[in-house]
């Protein structure tokens, strides 16, 4: 997900993405670049030619109410569906799942509800998604979708802020008691969600964090914004973590798996 819009245009906020007002497609142009709006297959890897890409999409097993999520995030919010985690990533945060046995995800940014979908579909019938985010717009269209996948009952979903909401979970008595976290939300905050997460997961529990190729500004020593720097941050840390084991794969935007010790 990106970030660095002029205030009016977006904001993004703990825990989620909050939008004030209409993208137009000139904003989305400025941050963006390219065409206002895009079919979801340019949701590429990072540096994949569009062609494997293409290959790998039509081999991954994408349910149908994903496929419906990215087409009715895509009508409702034009460019913003560029934000929805690609089929392949949903493929394999499901095989995560199944990996480590889950029954207990938390979730930090939800947007219109495809990877908390993918998640809940992978889960058993007593698993449960703790869904944290700070939008009820976005979020009614995903809980549209958890209905039609007749995964409503499994998905808690917690509006408010997401530090917040996660010190309230620790407080409550629930570290160590979560198999799986999924982070995707905004990037200053990672490395609090990250701190947090990492308390709520059992041992052998994996947090998976989104965009930490940040589309190739990592890399580029000429990008210095604070999202860009919060993300290198991140990932410099994690990989000298002793707390956890950690790769990162680079599927989507990048996806850093790590396993708590």
């Amino acid at each position: 997900r990106r970030g660095g819009m002029a205030a009016r245009d977006l904001a993004l906020a703990v825990g989620g993405v909050a939008v004030g007002g209409v993208l137009g497609a000139v904003a989305f142009r400025a941050l963006f670049g390219g065409a206002a709006r895009m079919p979801m297959r340019e949701q590429k890897t990072s540096g994949m030619d569009k062609a494997v890409h293409a290959y790998v999409v039509d081999h991954v097993r994408e349910p149908t109410v994903l496929r419906r999520i990215r087409a009715a995030t895509e009508e409702a919010y034009g460019p913003l569906a560029r934000m929805l985690i690609s089929a392949d990533e949903a493929a394999a945060l499901q095989w995560l799942c199944g990996v480590v046995g889950a029954r207990r995800v938390v979730e930090v940014g939800v947007f219109t509800g495809m990877s908390s979908t993918a998640f809940a579909l992978a889960l058993p019938d007593d698993g449960r998604v703790v869904a944290l985010d700070v939008s009820e717009e976005y979020t009614a269209l995903a809980r549209k979708y958890w209905a039609e996948a007749g995964v409503g009952g499994k998905v808690d979903l917690r509006i408010g802020d997401a530090t917040a909401s996660l010190d309230a979970m620790l407080a409550g008595g629930d570290a160590g008691t979560f198999d799986v976290g999924f982070i995707d939300a905004n990037k200053t905050g990672y490395d609090g969600y990250y701190e947090r997460v990492l308390r709520l997961l059992r041992r052998g529990g994996v947090v998976a964090i989104d965009n930490v190729l940040w589309h190739g500004k990592v890399a580029d020593a000429g990008v210095d914004d604070a999202d860009t720097r919060a993300i290198r941050a991140l990932n410099d840390k994690i990989r000298d973590d002793t707390r956890v084991e950690m790769c990162i794969l680079p599927i989507g935007d990048g996806v850093t798996l790590a396993r708590k010790l």
